[in-house]
């Protein structure tokens, strides 16, 4: 399920980021801007459903850094493109960034291991 959400996440979000790059309207995004949007949460639903600790690991880390700029986004939309570009970043990242670093808790200081 996980890769499945993660493939229409990924290629949702492009198309907003595209859309906002090439001056799309929004209401020529909004089913993009919904699945990517659902698609997201269902994400990180999946993620808080395995541990909540998921939050102050790096990978959780780097998903709430991605959704604050995603806030900030919406917050100014003269710079929308540039921070949707920046949480994309982040998030790729944070995708793909090593075992240690993904488990990493900031609250423990010390990587935590799957049990």
């Amino acid at each position: 399920m996980q890769l499945a959400l993660r493939s229409v996440h990924i290629a949702a979000m492009a198309l907003v980021l595209g859309g906002l790059a090439f001056g799309v309207p929004d209401e020529n995004l909004r089913l993009s801007i919904v699945l990517t949007v659902a698609s997201g949460v269902l994400l990180l639903a999946v993620d808080l459903a395995k541990s909540g600790v998921f939050l102050y690991q790096g990978a959780g880390v780097a998903s709430l850094l991605k959704l604050a700029l995603l806030g900030l986004g919406m917050a100014f939309p003269v710079a929308r493109f540039e921070l949707y570009l920046a949480a994309t970043l982040v998030a790729s990242v944070g995708s793909h960034m090593s075992g240690p670093w993904r488990h990493y808790s900031f609250l423990d200081r010390r990587v935590l291991t799957r049990d």
